[in-house]
């Protein structure tokens, strides 16, 4: 369905969106544009795909990601308006920006054109990202073929946008939350004596596996939990000392932080 993809902006997501649509649409034509025109050529390269302007996207490509920063974004749709505006083929924004409603991008862009809203995460660069999808004025076959160009990321999730920046606060910006906590692990497992590669090795191993049986098995992580706790045992002096510093109520605060910025950001 979407023969010709346009990325406008190739930073850290964007890039990563890119290389999912490589392979989730292999035959659809690619095309970069950058700030930095360097980092969309060496995209282009990477990929097979051409380096042009913003304008150039705007004005031949059928679905265009809008890979740039909230703060940015009004500045740039006003530039390529003009373009969107001449065509008379249908196309469709597909907006990462954080806080920034569907309805907000149709009116920056200054047209009742179709928008998708999109939350991709960083591991989604490794294939184990989370991707939160909706639409407005979009065909149920183009959300489709939406989801399945970006597979190749991890789990695509169509929601309702009501959920979409809840769910930035969690999945987007919960990357950072999980490293800081592995991170802490490590250090952990290097104040008792480890080497510091084979501890980051661990804790990253069993923060993945603890993941995956929760996610496999379907049981509730206070389960999951529980059952390595033996009565008077060490994992229970461990979790603890956990509640003590309230790393349960921090993880909470955070995720609430970051949902309280986002809705801040979409009120600029």
């Amino acid at each position: 369905m979407y023969h010709t993809i346009g990325f406008i902006g190739t930073g850290t997501m964007g890039t990563v969106l890119a290389r999912a649509a490589s392979k989730g649409s292999p035959d659809s034509r690619l095309f970069f544009a950058n700030r930095t025109p360097s980092k969309a050529q060496a995209l282009a390269e990477e990929l097979g795909g051409t380096a042009v302007s913003n304008e150039e996207i705007a004005q031949t490509c059928s679905l265009i990601f809008l890979g740039v920063k909230p703060q940015m974004m009004e500045e740039m749709l006003q530039g390529i308006a003009p373009a969107l505006a001449a065509r008379k083929d249908r196309f469709v924004l597909a907006t990462l920006a954080a806080g920034l409603k569907a309805r907000r991008i149709q009116e920056l862009a200054g047209l009742d054109c179709p928008v998708i809203r999109l939350m991709p995460n960083t591991p989604a660069a490794v294939g184990c990202g989370v991707i939160q999808v909706c639409g407005l004025g979009v065909s149920e076959g183009e959300l489709a073929a939406f989801q399945t160009l970006l597979a190749p990321a991890g789990l695509v999730d169509p929601v309702g946008e009501g959920l979409i920046d809840a769910s930035s606060a969690l999945s987007g910006c919960g990357p950072a939350f999980c490293a800081l906590f592995l991170e802490g692990l490590a250090d952990g497992g290097v104040a008792c004596g480890l080497p510091r590669d084979k501890a980051l090795a661990y804790a990253a191993q069993t923060m993945m596996g603890t993941a995956r049986l929760m996610m496999q098995t379907g049981v509730h992580p206070g389960e999951l939990k529980d059952g390595v706790c033996s009565p008077g045992g060490s994992t229970i002096q461990g979790v603890r000392a956990l509640e003590r510093a309230g790393v349960r109520s921090a993880a909470l605060e955070a995720v609430t932080a970051a949902f309280e910025k986002t809705l801040e950001l979409g009120k600029r």
